[in-house]
């Protein structure tokens, strides 16, 4: 096994250790809110501890921008992983406590770890190679293997192992190992020769994005796309369980049916099924889903509501090779970690808005959360049409 893993190429090296990575993510993450839940937390604290764990992030990443450079980048990973490892085992040992405080605290801390780790993903692959395809195949990596934790956690959870009962804590203890591994995995790749860049100042950064238009309009971009995408299922685990009837066990295994068919639509649209003309396939990923979340609000049905989410979760996936890698991949090197840093901070302030309005429209009903979540999109849908449009141009 280990003369295999030694054979492979650099780059996918770094996904292997991205798979473990992310089944970690799946099992935990799909469980995170009923744990939270579990732990006597209602959904308006819920929503707000989600919400201001993004505003924490965005003041790591602001710092992490500043100090890390892609010399020690595998460095920052390792010892991220290690920590969000250790922070998982004491949430673990805190359950039921009733430390709900601590227990807020350590969640803000899983959530900046996290999101560093995801950061620095990208930037350590271009060390190696750049170009769409790659770029997709990470993210497909990532979707894929956390819907395999999803289906850990789907298969296990209210079973009885050996007299023990897979409980949500189960599921948490489970997630560490595969953070473990994650861990030994990137311990063993081998350092990517990286030529010395000097540390780029913020202001000179920030100057130079501002400078190139089409950065600064995909800033935006993404910034109104976390906040249309969380603000309608942000917190889609809640909705299903307590919203529209679903047992934990039926949420689970429908979350990782359409996402294990999310995941396969991905792969099939970058390798058969993306359009030559980028502004059809933008209407594809955005425009059938606005019409289906504006219908779910204008009928006020709940099945209409379970076809909008369904969908949207389906296309989720496919056509990122045109939606952000040509944007991500126009950065020179020296850039790529300020420039991740800064695409991160728009999604994570994209991501706290959006679980925000999903906490306030939550009483209010699945409809109201959909339609909200499409009013964004039309914002959304208008400047990632302009980004086509500046691009092509350029």
């Amino acid at each position: 096994m280990g003369e295999k893993f030694a054979k492979l190429k650099e780059e996918n090296k770094i996904l292997v250790m991205l798979a473990f990575f992310s089944i970690s993510i799946g099992l935990w993450t799909n469980f995170k809110q009923l744990w939270l839940q579990d732990n006597n937390l209602d959904v308006a604290r819920i929503s707000q501890i989600l919400s201001i764990s993004g505003l924490f992030c965005v003041i790591a990443l602001i710092i992490f921008a500043k100090k890390v450079s892609l010399k020690n980048i595998k460095k920052v990973i390792t010892v991220a992983i290690f920590l969000k490892a250790v922070n998982l085992v004491i949430l673990a040992f805190l359950n039921h406590t009733g430390y709900k405080a601590i227990i807020e605290i350590l969640i803000i801390l899983d959530a900046i770890l996290e999101n560093l780790i995801i950061i620095s993903i990208y930037p350590l692959i271009v060390t190696i190679k750049k170009d769409n395809q790659l770029y997709s195949k990470r993210k497909l990596v990532e979707y894929l293997f956390r819907d395999i934790g999803i289906l850990l956690g789907g298969v296990f959870i209210g079973k009885a192992i050996a007299g023990l009962t897979i409980n949500y804590n189960t599921c948490l203890a489970i997630s560490i190992v595969f953070l473990v591994l994650a861990c030994i995995t990137i311990s063993n790749i081998k350092r990517t020769v990286v030529e010395e860049q000097p540390m780029m100042k913020i202001k000179e950064s920030i100057k130079y994005m501002v400078k190139d238009k089409i950065q600064g309009v995909y800033f935006i971009y993404v910034l109104i796309s976390e906040t249309a995408m969380n603000t309608g299922l942000g917190l889609k685990m809640l909705m299903l369980t307590n919203l529209l009837g679903f047992s934990d066990g039926n949420a689970t295994n429908y979350l990782l049916i359409v996402g294990l068919m999310a995941d396969v639509i991905g792969i099939l649209a970058l390798k058969y099924f993306t359009p030559k003309n980028d502004y059809l396939t933008l209407t594809i990923k955005f425009g059938i889903r606005f019409w289906l979340y504006l219908m779910a609000f204008l009928s006020n049905d709940l099945t209409s509501c379970l076809i909008a989410m369904t969908w949207s979760i389906l296309i989720s996936t496919a056509y990122e090779n045109v939606t952000d890698a040509p944007y991500v991949n126009r950065v020179p090197n020296e850039y790529q970690i300020i420039f991740t840093n800064y695409r991160y901070i728009a999604k994570t302030i994209g991501t706290s808005i959006g679980l925000y309005f999903a906490g306030i429209m939550y009483p209010l009903g699945i409809p109201y959360i959909l339609g909200l979540s499409a009013f964004f999109m039309l914002f959304q849908i208008t400047f990632t049409y302009y980004l086509v449009y500046l691009r092509k141009k350029t």
